[in-house]
């Protein structure tokens, strides 16, 4: 599974991005794909996933301002990031597990190479 993350940037606060990782490779569907982040001088933090199945999860602080969606095709993962932050500052990976741990950054096996979200106050 090769991944790829794209659509950081640089928002005000309160603003939106939506992230998308695009995944190749034919077992891709059977994957949680996950969007993690890493803050300067943070360890690397679990956002928000989504199963084969389409069921998603989130880290409670994420719920009612990210969204992650995936395409028909199953192809793209999106995460829509809505009234952002500066504490939502960080490079925003995406990467994939077949475990069920998916709340731990070390479960998974594949991951992007991550995009810059960066929010000024």
């Amino acid at each position: 599974v090769q991944l790829q993350a794209s659509g950081g940037g640089l928002v005000q606060a309160g603003g939106s991005l939506r992230l998308s990782c695009t995944a190749s490779g034919r077992t891709f569907r059977s994957y949680v794909i996950g969007w993690l982040r890493q803050a300067p001088g943070r360890e690397r933090e679990f956002v928000a996933g989504i199963n084969s199945s389409g069921g998603k999860y989130y880290v409670d602080s994420m719920k009612g301002r990210f969204t992650i969606s995936r395409d028909t095709a199953g192809n793209t993962v999106y995460l829509q990031m809505n009234s952002l932050k500066p504490e939502d500052t960080a490079v925003y990976y995406c990467a994939a597990t077949s475990g069920i741990y998916y709340y731990t950054p070390s479960t998974y096996e594949y991951w992007g190479q991550g995009t810059q979200v960066t929010v000024s106050s």
